[in-house]
């Protein structure tokens, strides 16, 4: 019988060995990020890689975050779903998960690493990898907007606790009910360039 892999969890699985947690903002996340883009770019044919950014709340300081390290890196569109580029990131221990089309977001890759079968976390990272023109690279906009927005940050802080209150054991409720804050927020950045 085969060794079960992360892509063999069902979403009960992932609740239970993984819940989710807040801490305090930290700020070796930053350096976390530079290592681990640097690893990246060590490791995988930089063909491939046309930008490696550091998003999510652990990209924003003063705000409690999943102590995970987001990175969003773009490709070119011909690159999307590529078997060498996944199999390169896989050799410096990622995971690869696609994450299908939904509701006006296109399909892109998804890595993950620091996850262990048996519940034990290590440093988490979560990669996004998709080219330039899908609605994920919005998320950058959204980071600068609450690093420059105290006040926005913290009622996402707030938000955040809120839902973990309720759906520490069910991310995709969790991330749902993130969604009408990062919406809105979009919209206020929109209003503000018009």
């Amino acid at each position: 019988m085969a060794e079960k892999t992360l892509n063999d969890l069902n979403r009960e699985d992932w609740n239970r060995l993984f819940p989710i947690e807040l801490v305090n903002h930290n700020p070796e996340w930053e350096r976390l990020f530079e290592k681990e883009k640097k690893r990246i770019l060590d490791h995988v044919d930089n063909s491939f890689l046309l930008r490696i950014e550091h998003f999510g709340s652990t990209a924003i300081p003063g705000i409690m975050s999943k102590p995970y390290i987001d990175l969003i890196i773009e490709i070119p569109r011909e690159s999307l779903f590529d078997q060498e580029l996944i199999t390169q990131f896989e050799k410096i221990g990622y995971s690869h998960f696609e994450v299908p089309e939904r509701e006006g977001i296109d399909a892109y890759s998804s890595f993950g690493k620091g996850y262990r079968l048996d519940g034990i976390k290590e440093q988490i990272f979560h990669i996004h990898m998709c080219p330039a023109n899908n609605y994920m690279w919005r998320q950058i906009a959204f980071r600068d907007y609450l690093k420059t927005n105290p006040e926005r940050a913290k009622a996402y802080e707030e938000l955040k606790l809120k839902l973990i209150s309720r759906y520490s054991n069910d991310r995709g409720a969790y991330v749902n009910g993130k969604s009408g804050f990062v919406y809105e927020t979009l919209q206020m950045i929109e209003r503000e360039i018009a």
